[in-house]
């Protein structure tokens, strides 16, 4: 009986990222808004698992294995991948070079507090 692996990273280009295919990396689960690109196609998209090497987007078109991509992620910028993996409206991505995923977690905007504005009183004349 032939062996087959359950590894959907398995059979990548050897130019894939090496360490997209150790699927015992961590993952951080998440809930993330963010832009993917295909060739000249942008659309929003929900990531839901995200790793230095890669992640996990809801994309309901699916997409061929080996097909480039761009992610744009808040706090981390423009990422390059290939889709390793397409099943049920998910997609899994390899990135082509590691990122730093706690960076996506940073709350938005670094501004100060805005003041608070306190109205002016003013006294009746007499």
């Amino acid at each position: 009986m032939e062996q087959f692996s359950n590894d959907p990273l398995q059979g990548l280009a050897d130019g894939a990222i090496d360490d997209a295919q150790d699927r015992n990396a961590a993952r951080d689960s998440l809930f993330l808004m963010a832009e993917l690109r295909v060739g000249t196609t942008a659309t929003t998209v929900r990531v839901r698992n995200l790793s230095a090497g890669g992640l996990m987007a809801e994309y309901q078109q699916g997409l061929e294995a080996g097909t480039e991509v761009e992610f744009d992620l808040r706090g981390v910028g423009a990422v390059r991948g290939r889709v390793a993996w397409s099943a049920a409206g998910r997609i899994g991505i390899a990135f082509e070079r590691q990122i730093d995923p706690m960076l996506a977690r940073k709350p938005i905007g670094t501004g100060a507090k805005p003041k608070m504005v306190v109205p002016p009183t003013y006294t009746p004349r007499t």
